[in-house]
């Protein structure tokens, strides 16, 4: 299998599971009522603006695993925007992800490893100099 399928599926697992699945956990609590809910004891941000914006970031989150498996399915297509997408996603979920602990370690370790494989795809056995 080559790399960048294995990149597309961490993208799938990274956006569709993580990412679309925790918004669509939260269409329950929206429909019941945030006052029957205080989801922020079960899940807790590092800053106070993010804990505030709980169900903000649930939004943006679901964006951000939509257009994971937007790239994944370019990636599978063998379309090199999708790999591009890919890469600037992983790029940027590295770079917020220390902003969003504890969950960012979990987006670290998949956003990096995908990154890793579509980078080795992309460029393959090419030397430096």
């Amino acid at each position: 299998m080559r790399k960048s399928k294995i990149a597309a599926i961490i993208l799938i697992i990274h956006g569709g599971l993580m990412e679309i699945g925790g918004a669509l956990a939260l269409l329950p609590v929206i429909i019941m009522g945030s006052d029957s809910f205080n989801i922020g004891q079960y899940f807790a941000f590092k800053l106070p603006y993010f804990q505030d914006n709980l169900y903000l970031m649930m939004v943006m989150g679901a964006i951000y695993g939509i257009m994971r498996v937007i790239a994944a399915i370019g990636i599978l297509k063998n379309q090199m925007w999708g790999l591009v997408l890919g890469a600037i996603l992983c790029v940027v979920t590295l770079c917020l992800m220390m902003f969003l602990l504890p969950a960012g370690i979990v987006d670290g370790v998949l956003a990096g490893s995908a990154l890793v494989l579509l980078l080795c795809e992309y460029f393959g056995n090419r030397k430096i100099a």
